[in-house]
């Protein structure tokens, strides 16, 4: 199993982006949480961004990266940040913190 986390950029908060990450990743069997940020601008500028932490094999991840960089239908990426990690902890499902 690995872990990533992904900092989302664009226009992701207050389209539903949470709710459709929480989507792909059920499709995908992947689990994990994602959240809104608004206080960290050094890496989602100022109008904030979304962070992911998902858990997965190596493939899966793959794929559910490529799909959060396309981003759901009424969203914009911009761009974003993928920081792989150890796994500290599992996760039996993937929920949307808020």
């Amino acid at each position: 199993m690995k872990q990533v986390r992904l900092y989302v950029k664009g226009d992701v908060i207050g389209v539903g982006f949470r709710a459709w990450t929480k989507i792909q990743a059920k499709a995908m069997k992947i689990t994990g949480w994602t959240k809104n940020v608004y206080d960290d601008p050094s890496k989602f500028g100022e109008a904030g961004g979304v962070e992911i932490v998902a858990q997965a094999d190596e493939k899966e991840l793959g794929d559910f990266i490529e799909k959060v960089k396309e981003g759901s239908p009424v969203s914009r990426v911009d761009d974003v940040e993928v920081l792989i990690e150890k796994v500290s902890q599992h996760f039996d499902s993937f929920d949307i913190i808020k």
